[in-house]
C-alpha cells in the first residue's frame, strides 16, 4: 500500500538546482569541460538563488496538476542544498540558506507529496574514486591517486548525508538515487552495489522511513522502475510481474538550467507523454531546471501553464486513472478510472471514431473539456450501408459521432461511461 498516493497521483515535478545552474551549460558541465574542482570553483562562490521561492515552486507544480514534487538535494558534483554536518560544501556555507528546509516546508503547506533526489556519485569527495563519469577521467595521474582514496570513507560519508535527510526533514514519501553504471568505460572501472553497499543503504532507507518510496538506481530492485528520455511502449512487465514505473521526462533535453538549449518540448507533445505513460499504468516525472537565481525560465513556466490548464480540465483523466484492457483506436489512448473510460485523441478525426469492443458497453459520451454530450451509435453489420452511414467496421464497434472543428485544447478527450460489470 505504500505506493497507493504513487499510483494515485501520475504526474509529478522533478527539479534539478544546483551552483550548474549558474554555469548554465547542463547539470553535467563539471564533467563535459572536465573542469577541476578549482575551476568549478567560481560557481560556488557565486551561488546566489536570491529568486528561489520555494512557495512559489509548489504552487506551481499545483497548478500544473501535479500531486508531487521531487528536488536533488546533491547532484553529481557534490553541493549540498541543505545544512550538512558532514561538509561545508553546501548551500547553508554559501549563501545561508537549506534549500531542502524551505523546499520541504513549502510542499507541505500545498499539500503535496515531498521527494527528494540524492546522486550516489560525488566528484567533490576526496575519497570518491576516479571513474569513467568523472571530471578527471583524462588524467592518467589521477589512476595511481585512486590508490590514495578510500571507497569505504566515502560509503560511511553517503550514508551518513542519506540518514541526516532522512531524520531531519520529517515524514518524506520518496527518494530517488542515482545512479549506479557497474560496466567499464574508456578503460576505467564502473561503480556497482557493493560500492554505495546499496543492500545496507536500502536498510536504512527503510528503517529511518519505512513508508517511503526508492526508486531502482541502487542497483538492487526498489520500489518502482525509472525509464529516462524514452517512453515505453507497453505497460512494463519483469516475469509475468507488472511493475510500478515512472517516466522521467525533461522539457529541453536538459535537467539543469542550460541557457542556450532551445530544443523545447511543446505543451501538446509533453501531455501526450503524460497521457501515454498513465495509459501504460505509469507516471511522469516532469523536469524543471530553475535558472541561476531560482527562477523558473519563462519559457519554461510557461509550457507548465498550458499543462495546467489542460489538467484542470482533464484531471479526472489522469489522476486516480490507469491501464485499460479495450484496445485503443489508431488516433490516440485509453486511460480508466472506474466505471469512465476516457480516450485521449492524439489526432483528430473527421466525423467518426470507431472503438473496438465497446457495442453495448458504453451508457453516455462526452466531451471531458466542457462536458457536452456525443452521439454514439453501432452499425449494424447485416444492414446494407448506404453512401452516408460508416461501413466496413467489425461487430461490437462504437461509432462515437464528432463535431468537425476540433476542440481548442492540447489534447481533446473523450469520456466514456461503461455500463456495470464493464
Amino acid at each position: 500500500m505504500r505506493q497507493q498516493w504513487f499510483d494515485e497521483a501520475r504526474f509529478g515535478m522533478f527539479v534539478h538546482f544546483g551552483v550548474y545552474s549558474g554555469a548554465a551549460r547542463h547539470e553535467w558541465v563539471q564533467n563535459y569541460e572536465r573542469l577541476t574542482s578549482e575551476e568549478y570553483r567560481v560557481y560556488v562562490d557565486h551561488f546566489d538563488p536570491d529568486l528561489f521561492d520555494a512557495r512559489a515552486l509548489a504552487r506551481r507544480a499545483k497548478a500544473t496538476g501535479m500531486g508531487y514534487v521531487v528536488l536533488t538535494t546533491k547532484h553529481h558534483d557534490g553541493f549540498c542544498l541543505w545544512d550538512s554536518a558532514l561538509t561545508d560544501y553546501t548551500s547553508v556555507a554559501a549563501c545561508g540558506r537549506d534549500l531542502v528546509r524551505e523546499y520541504v516546508d513549502a510542499l507541505r503547506v500545498e499539500g503535496l507529496r515531498v521527494g527528494l533526489y540524492h546522486s550516489l556519485i560525488d566528484w567533490h569527495h576526496p575519497d570518491f574514486t576516479v571513474d569513467g563519469n568523472h571530471p578527471r577521467r583524462g588524467d592518467e595521474d589521477e589512476r595511481g591517486r585512486n590508490d590514495e582514496r578510500d571507497m569505504g570513507r566515502y560509503r560511511a560519508y553517503l550514508h551518513g548525508q542519506v540518514r541526516e535527510l532522512l531524520s531531519g526533514y520529517g515524514d518524506i514519501d520518496y527518494l530517488f538515487f542515482d545512479f549506479t553504471y557497474p560496466a567499464p568505460s574508456g578503460g576505467w572501472e564502473g561503480k556497482g552495489p557493493a560500492d554505495w553497499d546499496a543492500e545496507g543503504l536500502l536498510a536504512l532507507c527503510r528503517e529511518l522511513q519505512p513508508q517511503m518510496l526508492v526508486n531502482d538506481r541502487l542497483g538492487i530492485p526498489g520500489d518502482f522502475v525509472t525509464p529516462e528520455q524514452y517512453q515505453p511502449t507497453a505497460p512494463l512487465v519483469v516475469d509475468g510481474v507488472p511493475q510500478v514505473w515512472e517516466a522521467c521526462q525533461t522539457i529541453n533535453g536538459s535537467w539543469g538550467y542550460h541557457r542556450d538549449n532551445h530544443d523545447q518540448k511543446s505543451a501538446v507533445l509533453l501531455a501526450q507523454m503524460l497521457a501515454d505513460s498513465v495509459s501504460m499504468d505509469g507516471n511522469m516525472l516532469l523536469n524543471v531546471g530553475p535558472d541561476g537565481r531560482g527562477s523558473i525560465a519563462p519559457r519554461d513556466e510557461a509550457v507548465l501553464a498550458e499543462i495546467g490548464e489542460w489538467m484542470r480540465l482533464h484531471r479526472g483523466a489522469i489522476v486516480g486513472a490507469g491501464h485499460a484492457a479495450y484496445p485503443a483506436p489508431r488516433e490516440g489512448v485509453y486511460t480508466r478510472r472506474g466505471d469512465r473510460l476516457y480516450l485521449h485523441l492524439f489526432s483528430w478525426p473527421l466525423g467518426f471514431v470507431h472503438l473496438e469492443r465497446l457495442a453495448e458497453r458504453v451508457t453516455y459520451a462526452r466531451l471531458l473539456n466542457d462536458g457536452s454530450w456525443l452521439k454514439t451509435s453501432v452499425t449494424d453489420p447485416d444492414q446494407e450501408a448506404t453512401l452516408m452511414t460508416p461501413a466496413g467496421e467489425a461487430a461490437g464497434t462504437l461509432t462515437v459521432h464528432l463535431p468537425v472543428r476540433r476542440p481548442d485544447v492540447l489534447i481533446p478527450v473523450i469520456e466514456l461511461t461503461l455500463a456495470p460489470g464493464n
